[in-house]
Order: structure tokens, then C-alpha cells, then sequence
């Protein structure tokens, strides 16, 4: 089966062809570093990391980019609040994103360009399209000729007549037309800045995702992802800016993640429910936090509050649970039965249902719930009273698989010290000895050390409460 995407361009599924045969250009807008991720800024790591997981898992060398916005109005201001400069600013939050996203299971872009390190190339790539008449400068602001790019518009399917209504010139703006946008600015006193043939300043935010794709990606690609809110306007000048340069489709396929809300409103600091990433992941399992993230589809809105995170950690934790009772029971397993194809073509068909929902624009949502299927039937199996190795192995190899794909870990939790340790031994002896009394007293003892015991036919399990 071919992989499938909903192209956010034709607003339909079409099925994936790269560019080059077995890879895939792949370029995710990544945050502006002012600050900690907030749990929107979340889900685009985790959602396009899985992405970037499935296409390998298929046999597709990926190439992954994912840029920083080092500096803009936002970082400048942020610096002058703190009593920083900007690098200094932006290299604090670069490490902080960098710790939040890789506690969340995503692996770093094979690139993360920075747009201080990119100046040049940004500064050439405006003089061209000053050069090709599709961007002016204006006492040293470079604004880019909107109406000069006939298909404005076609990404967030808006026509030219549409955006002109909502359009205006901001105070302090030189701009020919309502619609042009800036792709470079000039310096205001005291901030940081560039030389540049305008005189100093700093890039617009489009102009840097248009440089940089181009730099480490090439003038096309096959996939460019981000976040809904950065369909307009952000990706559609991205377009115009790109195409008109190059002459090229900038990007074959436009993939974007949909909202989050919290507690069924809308996330804004006016309302003071600001969620970030790094707080969430003080509290609780950032497995945890990606697992709910991926339950739902990725273009679909999701709601976060606190009781479906909780909800989310229960259902992890029975996936991880059917998983753990596999593995202490394979070395007792009597050997051969007479079902075993029965059961590992049983796994198969789990398998490739897992693909045929993946295959289908990654739908992590259906992908999970065949998990549960396999963990269903892993269950089933360790009631049978026979059960072979070869066949508990094949239940594990597929858990680690699947849990791989979703960039989830099966490990058990690290070891406790030695003190609880040895009061779950006394508990086990005391079970052993019928001494119930102990046994539930120790029980007790564990629960309000916060760690809480789960008898199975397999043994003494615990986990954290």
C-alpha cells in the first residue's frame, strides 16, 4: 500500500510521491525562542517526529529540517525585558526546547538552522527577488509585491480581492500596497542588527524558511509541516516568496497539526490558560503527554485538561502492562503448541492493520487503537495453558515495533532503592507464609511511598501512583 496525505495545497488525500525514489525532503517550521514551549507549540514536534518515524520505518531515507527563530519582535523585546541580549536569550530557551521536546520522545532534525548563523544567505536571497521586480525597498525596509505573485493565495484558498478587505498599512509601514509584506527591516536605535545593502536591519519572518529550505533542502521538497495558525500567513508568503525566486513548486506537500484547546477553551494568556511544555513534564510522564498527543488525529483538534492526562497514563500504562507480563513469562513458556500459526498470523493481521491506518495520512488515533487489539490478544494468549516462546516473542517483537513507530518506550521504570525493594521481598515472603496481616500492612506502607503493587499470575508487579 502506497502512504497517503491530506495535502492542506489540493485540500484533499493524495498518495505520496517523492521527489527522488526512497527519500523524502521534509522541512517543520520550528519556535521562536523567547521563551519555554507552550503545549501548542508541543504537538508539532511530536506529530511530524512520528511522521518523520513512519516514513523510515517504511524504508524512506528522510532528510529533516527543522529551523529556530533566533531573532524577531518578540526576541528583541524579550531580551530588553530580561536585561540580555538576544543571543543570550536564545540560546537559554534553544537548550530549554531542546530538553522539553527530547523528554517527549522526538529526535533532533538532522538540521535545526538558526537564523543568525543564516544571514547571508537570507540577505542574497532578497536581492534576487529585488532584482526579478518582486520586492522594493523602501528607506530601508524591503517589503515583497503581493500583487506581482499571481497565485497568491492558493495555499489558505484565498483570493487577492478576499485579503485585500482586512488589509492595511500599519503606522510607520512605507509600503506600496495594503498587501506587501516585509522581508526586511530596517534597525530601530539600540537593537540588534545586520549591514546589509539597505543599510543595517534584520529579516522579516517569512524570508528565513524560504532561505533555508532552500539552502539545506533544495529549491523543491516533498513535504513542508507546521502548526494550522502558520497556514496564513505565514506559509503562503513562504510560497510566494520561494516560487518567485525559483520559477519551482516550493513544496509538494503542505501538512499542518490542528489547535489545542484547554479545558474546552481556547489557549490564551488573556484567559490564564497558558499550559507549558516544561511545567506539564514536571508533573507528569512525557510519555504520557505524547501518547494523549497522538490519540488523537493529528489535523483534528484536541482538548488537554489535567483528568484526560490522567486518563491517558492509565491506558499507557495496560499497553505497557501486556507487554511487561509477556516478558516474565517467556522464559517459563512450555515450548511447541498446536495453535502457534494460529496466534502468529493472528500478530500479522494486527500488523498490517497498523500499517493500512498509518498508511492512511498517519492516523496515530486508529494506530492506537490497533494496539489495543494486540494487547487484547497478548492477553489472550498468556491465559492459554500452554504457550511457546516463539509466539510470546512475536507478541513482543511487534509491542516494540509499533511503540518504536510511535516514538513511545516499553522499559520498565528504573529500580527502586533498596529500601522498597527489600519490603516488596518481605511482602512476597509474607504471601507466601499466609501472613496476610504483613502482607497488607507492607502493602499500605508502599501506597503512601507512592508506589503501588499489582499481584499477577506472573508475580509482584509495582509502578508509581
Amino acid at each position: 500500500m502506497a502512504i497517503k496525505i491530506y495535502n492542506t495545497l489540493t485540500r484533499q488525500k493524495e498518495e505520496f510521491k517523492p521527489l527522488e525514489a526512497g527519500k523524502v525532503k521534509m522541512y517543520v517550521c520550528g519556535p521562536t525562542v523567547y521563551n519555554y514551549i507552550h503545549i501548542g507549540n508541543g504537538r508539532p514536534p511530536i506529530v511530524f517526529d512520528t511522521v518523520r518515524r513512519y516514513f523510515s520505518y517504511r524504508g524512506y531515507d528522510v532528510q529533516y529540517v527543522s529551523n529556530f527563530t533566533d531573532v524577531d519582535d518578540k526576541l528583541i523585546r524579550a531580551a530588553k525585558a530580561l536585561g540580555e541580549d538576544v543571543p543570550t536569550v536564545s540560546d537559554r530557551f534553544i537548550k530549554a526546547y531542546h530538553e522539553d521536546v527530547s523528554a517527549l520522545g522526538c529526535q533532533k532534525a538532522d538540521v535545526h538552522p538558526r537564523v543568525m548563523e543564516n544571514m547571508d544567505i537570507i540577505i542574497e536571497f532578497i536581492e534576487t527577488l529585488i532584482e526579478k521586480g518582486f520586492a522594493y525597498e523602501s528607506e530601508g525596509d524591503v517589503y515583497y509585491r503581493t500583487r506581482k505573485f499571481d497565485t497568491y493565495g492558493k495555499l489558505s484558498h484565498q483570493s487577492i480581492d478576499e485579503l485585500r478587505i482586512g488589509a492595511r498599512i500599519e503606522v510607520g509601514e512605507k509600503k506600496q500596497d495594503a498587501l506587501d509584506f516585509a522581508v526586511w527591516k530596517a534597525a530601530k536605535e539600540g537593537e540588534i542588527s545586520w549591514e546589509s545593502p539597505w543599510g543595517k536591519g534584520r529579516p522579516g519572518w517569512h524570508i528565513e524558511c524560504s532561505a533555508m529550505v532552500r539552502k539545506y533542502l533544495g529549491d523543491t521538497i516533498d513535504i513542508h509541516a507546521g502548526g494550522q495558525d502558520l497556514a496564513f500567513p505565514h506559509h503562503e508568503n513562504e510560497i510566494a516568496q520561494s516560487e518567485a525566486l525559483t520559477g519551482k513548486p516550493f513544496a509538494n506537500y503542505w501538512m499542518h497539526n490542528g489547535y489545542i484547546n484547554i479545558d474546552n477553551e481556547k489557549m490564551s494568556k488573556s484567559l490564564g490558560n497558558f499550559v507549558l511544555v516544561h511545567d506539564i513534564i514536571q508533573k507528569h510522564d512525557p510519555q504520557v503527554l505524547r501518547f494523549f498527543m497522538l490519540s488523537v488525529h493529528y489535523r483534528h483538534p484536541i482538548n488537554y485538561s489535567e483528568e484526560l492526562l490522567e486518563n491517558m497514563k492509565a491506558s499507557l500504562d495496560r499497553l505497557k502492562t501486556s507487554y511487561q507480563n509477556l516478558k516474565h513469562r517467556i522464559d517459563s513458556s512450555d515450548g511447541l503448541t498446536e495453535n502457534n500459526q494460529e496466534w502468529l498470523d493472528k500478530i500479522n493481521r494486527i500488523h498490517k492493520e497498523f500499517i493500512q491506518e498509518m498508511d492512511d495520512d498517519f492516523n496515530t488515533a486508529n494506530a492506537i487503537s490497533v494496539l489495543f487489539e494486540l494487547s487484547k490478544q497478548a492477553n489472550y494468549y498468556l491465559m492459554e495453558k500452554n504457550t511457546d516462546k516463539k509466539v510470546i516473542q512475536a507478541f513482543m517483537d511487534e509491542f516494540k515495533d509499533l511503540f518504536q513507530v510511535l516514538g513511545l518506550s516499553l522499559e520498565e521504570e528504573a529500580l527502586l532503592d533498596e529500601e522498597i525493594e527489600d519490603l516488596i521481598q518481605q511482602r512476597i515472603q509474607a504471601r507466601k507464609d499466609r501472613d496476610f496481616l504483613l502482607s497488607d500492612d507492607i502493602r499500605d506502607r508502599l501506597k503512601d511511598m507512592n508506589i503501588i503493587l499489582e499481584d499477577t499470575p506472573q508475580g509482584t508487579r509495582w509502578k508509581r501512583g
